[in-house]
């Protein structure tokens, strides 16, 4: 397995994260899902972990999809143990701690959007083309599309997508919440490195806390949500980030987080 399949980054703690197999256009294969795992187990064990950006090589494509090559032959238990190992990885992805965001240039289909859906938010170059077009090929989404897509953008458009197959450009992935932003591909770059300040330089622990409370709490009822949100807010009170932050207000300066 090539050592090469994901180039990673690491700006004080906010790592970018590239899959690089450009010839494929980055498509999703048994390698680069286990080196993908492997990275991010990596990054679960780090306290030190601000957020993580995840991206494509060159800008042809974000990740084009799974490997079709590699899924052709497979027999449904391999089929299984396949979506099972994608599921995992896109797993440890979507339960980080600290923010993670997908920043998609060109083709986003099949796994590659499934990529992007795990992660908190997703910015677009313009020149990006999303799509589910897995019933084109006989099959339907197996890294959790027909779940998390439904949860971003609602039921109605998420069995629009996964049944026609037909894809959608970087607009029309904006209007219907799949991303959050579009920018010209000249620019995405220069945002991804204010975005990298940006996250670095927030607090930390309040950063965590935000998402868990943000997370857990969708899976609960209001009250209990709201009970969350108390505890972790008096939670940041504990120790000395907030202290920091509320003094560099008052001093009119710079937290040193």
């Amino acid at each position: 397995m090539s050592e090469n399949l994901i180039d990673v980054v690491d700006n004080a703690g906010v790592v970018r994260l590239t899959i690089s197999r450009p010839k494929a256009l980055n498509a999703l294969n048994s390698d680069v899902l286990a080196e993908l795992e492997r990275v991010l187990a990596e990054l679960e064990a780090r306290d030190d972990l601000r957020a993580v950006l995840i991206t494509g090589a060159g800008e042809k494509s974000f990740v084009a999809g799974a490997d079709i090559a590699e899924m052709r032959g497979k027999t449904p238990e391999e089929a299984r143990a396949f979506a099972r190992q994608a599921l995992a990885t896109f797993k440890r992805l979507e339960t980080l701690p600290v923010p993670t965001v997908a920043l998609v240039n060109g083709f986003c289909l099949g796994g590659g959007c499934e990529l992007a859906l795990a992660c908190d938010w997703a910015v677009a170059s313009d020149n990006a083309i999303f799509g589910q077009p897995e019933v084109l090929l006989g099959v339907i989404p197996g890294f959790g599309g027909t779940q998390r897509l439904p949860r971003r953008v609602g039921p109605a458009m998420a069995i629009d997508l996964c049944t026609t197959g037909r894809k959608i450009d970087a607009n029309e992935a904006l209007r219907i919440g799949l991303v959050n932003r579009v920018m010209p591909q000249s620019e995405l770059e220069a945002y991804a490195e204010e975005l990298t300040k940006q996250l670095g330089g927030n607090g930390p622990e309040s950063v965590r806390a935000a998402k868990q409370a943000i997370h857990d709490g969708m899976d609960q009822d209001l009250d209990s949500a709201l009970a969350l949100e108390t505890a972790l807010f008096a939670f940041c009170f504990a120790g000395d980030e907030q202290t920091e932050g509320m003094s560099a207000f008052v001093e009119k300066r710079k937290p040193n987080f």
